[in-house]
């Protein structure tokens, strides 16, 4: 599947907020990219405003408009908040519970990490980084892997903070999911309100 694979500061200036985690050039150049982007002071329609934070969305769990509209589509399907589930099944793509566990630094090395065959999902390679992975399935590195520097110093210094919906085993490199997460327990910030409001017109 494609993917955006361009300049990551660009779309942290675009959103005015450091989407991919800590980035030098938005805080040097906090405003929109281009030649006019310090002035462009245009104010947003409301379908504007409702598009832009899916955008956001899109570009934070690196997904296209196809499987992002599956996804909401599976999310309006089952019982519940159609937006907190939306970014349940978000939270619980392969690649990202990789990214939390803190198996890799970014959810773009996390995808990569799945794509070449480095990731286990209950004793058996994975290579779908899009797979939802269920409560009480263990998301293990592969036994032969646990050397590959990437994995070891990202487990070292990790970038986010551990996930209270999964539990990391060190001595195996290997995490649970306990549980889907609640919405106060996913820290990204994106109004889900916005997006169903968007697919519902």
């Amino acid at each position: 599947m494609a993917r955006y694979t361009g300049p990551r500061s660009k779309i942290a200036r675009r959103f005015g907020e450091p989407i991919y985690g800590p980035d030098k050039v938005l805080d040097r150049r906090n405003f929109a990219p281009g030649q006019h982007g310090q002035n462009r002071r245009r104010k947003l329609s409301e379908y504007g405003v409702q598009l832009r934070e899916k955008q956001k969305a899109k570009y934070i769990y690196g997904m296209l408009e196809r499987q992002f509209r599956i996804f909401f589509e599976r999310a309006k399907a089952r019982q519940g908040k159609t937006g907190d589930i939306l970014l349940q099944l978000c939270e619980t793509r392969l690649d990202n519970v990789v990214y939390r566990l803190g198996i890799a630094p970014t959810r773009a090395a996390a995808r990569q990490l799945v794509s070449h065959r480095h990731i286990t999902v209950d004793g058996k390679v994975c290579n779908i980084p899009s797979y939802i992975v269920k409560p009480n399935q263990v998301v293990a590195v592969r036994e032969k892997d646990r050397t590959m520097s990437v994995i070891v110093d990202s487990l070292k210094n990790p970038r986010t903070a551990a996930a209270s919906w999964l539990q990391w085993d060190e001595a195996n490199m290997a995490g649970t999911l306990l549980a889907a997460p609640e919405r106060a327990e996913i820290p990204e910030n994106i109004d889900v309100q916005l997006i169903v409001e968007l697919y519902s017109r």
